[in-house]
């Protein structure tokens, strides 16, 4: 896939996250406990991708499992943790400042992460252009917010 595609891909997935936030929080009111939600939300995942895996013969060094640094597997945990607080957050304070946070948090940790070579193969460095979309999405967050 080329670039093009990667970005309109992200866009969709993006665009999908508010919509999973929603059901997931549907989800736990009719459970009556956001814990289950997320972990039902969770376990239907891990379900699909079983399926997809199988149905598409997807192939994985088992072995190497070992190998696996210790820290990688705290992604799980992360995304455990993200799971759950947006089935929180979402109803509490809404789907636009919910999701104008997270990006905002998001491009935040990103720029760090791309500015050190952390976890990324190409090191970006930070730069007036990447500050100035930063401070853009903050003032959206405060616009949102205030109004």
């Amino acid at each position: 896939m080329d670039k093009l595609g990667w970005i309109i891909l992200v866009l969709i997935t993006g665009a999908l996250l508010p919509i999973q936030a929603g059901l997931n929080t549907k989800m736990g009111k009719v459970v009556a406990n956001p814990f289950w939600a997320s972990f039902i939300s969770f376990a239907v995942g891990m379900v699909a991708l079983l399926v997809f895996i199988l149905l598409t013969k997807q192939k994985m060094n088992a072995g190497s499992l070992a190998e696996v640094p210790k820290m990688y597997w705290l992604a799980g945990v992360l995304g455990a943790f993200y799971i759950t607080v947006m089935i929180f957050a979402f109803p509490r304070i809404g789907a636009a400042l919910t999701f104008s946070l997270l990006i905002a948090g998001q491009l935040s940790v990103s720029l760090l992460l791309d500015h050190y070579q952390v976890l990324v193969q190409q090191q970006q460095s930070i730069n007036i252009y990447r500050i100035l979309g930063l401070l853009l999405i903050i003032a959206g967050v405060i616009v949102i917010r205030k109004f």
